[in-house]
């Protein structure tokens, strides 16, 4: 039997501690918070998600800000091609939009963060890592499951839910313990990388309420985007995007330029209510231009050159994948067996796919393949058309051959109980 005691932290004080930190409120107050609370040594990490577009010397500004708060050692790594590679790609491959809205943004970066964490750990010694997770959402499993799956001796601190503080109650503390805080944290919690931004807190929590616009950061407002549509066209090679208008691109670079332009577009701006894994209905809102724009290009194209049965059967193939990477659970095996049924499908997916982005919507005009399941011959409505008509007369009666009979019995059941 579980106890409460087992629940949280096995012991009182610990040498040293590696804390995921991003440098915002929560995870500022936790750097001071541990060392005071179990009087450890407390190295930090920050993962180089792509997410600092506008300045570039943000981490620079992580780094210091942490080791003046206390922090023993910092280490920022790099990991964007790596993100792009094996976790942006694969969302593509399988159009992963959780509830049919969300593109994972956040979700499929917190599986590298844990990963990494733990290699660090490892070559500097430390046992136990923390991080700025609440009780209340998802990332904590991604994080926690990711983490003891590669290191099940390490102990994983979630100090959002051991302090039991409020954000209310963190500003506070924060300005007792002389922590610098941004003006956007003041209001908002939020988490970017390179293939989304998500906002939560203040009047987000209300979801009668439309966001503000000063929850946005990325994204201009559709009403003020350019009165003239521009068009994108993305070139794919086996389900993962190469080419921008004719211009052959490395993922990270391909994604930033998709970024830039629809963010000038107002494209990727979506809120909607989200069933969390742990049962709650949260209120989400996201800024996700590229991933928009990437997910519906490769999912049109994928449904050009495949056949209705594989569309149909890839779609749950997909929900699942999409489900599993939600809920936090990257490490399973299922998520590799379905990979091995993406990936397969997604050897023909190449081709290229025009989208016109215009006040905030990107809408697929036309497609090119030379894998796709289509004849032109066969489809067009020109006399000259290779399509014999005259099967119908045979086709039809088949086809609906169950659905007629169904019907007629049924009804001599209804006659019957008359």
């Amino acid at each position: 039997m579980i106890s409460l005691n087992d629940l949280g932290p096995r012991k009182k004080r610990y040498d040293k501690i590696l804390l995921m930190y991003s440098g915002g409120l929560d995870t500022s107050c936790m750097l001071q918070w541990l060392q005071e609370t179990y009087g450890a040594k407390v190295y930090t990490f920050t993962a180089d998600l792509g997410q600092e577009f506008a300045d570039p010397t943000r981490f620079k500004q992580i780094e210091e800000k942490a080791k003046k708060l206390g922090a023993i050692k910092h280490f920022t790594v790099d990991l964007k091609k790596i993100f792009v590679n094996n976790y942006i790609f694969p969302t593509l491959k399988a159009n992963g939009l959780y509830q049919g809205v969300y593109p994972l943004s956040t979700a499929v970066g917190r599986p590298l963060i844990a990963i990494e964490a733990v290699k660090i750990a490892k070559r500097e010694r430390i046992e136990v890592l923390a991080h700025g997770c609440t009780g209340k959402g998802n990332d904590q499993i991604r994080i926690n499951v990711t983490a003891q799956a590669h290191a099940p001796e390490m102990e994983v601190l979630q100090p959002l839910i051991e302090w039991n503080m409020g954000r209310d109650e963190e500003i506070k503390y924060a300005m007792q313990h002389n922590i610098p805080i941004s003006t956007q944290n003041k209001k908002y919690s939020t988490d970017e990388n390179l293939f989304g931004r998500s906002a939560e807190c203040d009047i987000l929590e209300r979801p009668e309420i439309e966001p503000p616009e000063d929850s946005k950061e990325w994204t201009i407002s559709p009403e003020n985007a350019p009165d003239k549509p521009e068009y994108l066209k993305i070139s794919f090679k086996e389900g993962i995007p190469v080419g921008l208008n004719d211009d052959v691109l490395k993922g990270v670079e391909l994604i930033k330029r998709v970024h830039d332009i629809g963010c000038n577009h107002g494209i990727g701006r979506i809120e909607h209510m989200e069933d969390r894994a742990i049962g709650l209905k949260s209120r989400e809102t996201y800024e996700v231009p590229a991933a928009l724009i990437l997910i519906k290009a490769h999912q049109d194209l994928e449904k050009y050159v495949c056949t209705k049965h594989e569309n149909s059967f890839k779609s749950i193939v997909d929900q699942r994948w999409t489900e599993l990477v939600y809920e936090g659970l990257w490490v399973d095996p299922l998520r590799e067996d379905l990979e091995a049924f993406i990936n397969e499908v997604n050897k023909k997916v190449n081709g290229t796919v025009t989208v016109k982005l215009f006040k905030g919507n990107a809408d697929v005009v036309a497609r090119e393949s030379a894998f796709g399941i289509y004849d032109l011959n066969l489809a067009t409505y020109e006399t000259k058309s290779s399509f014999n008509q005259k099967y119908s007369y045979g086709f039809i009666p088949l086809f609906g051959l169950q659905s007629r009979m169904g019907y007629i019995t049924k009804n001599k059941l209804k006659k019957e109980k008359e």
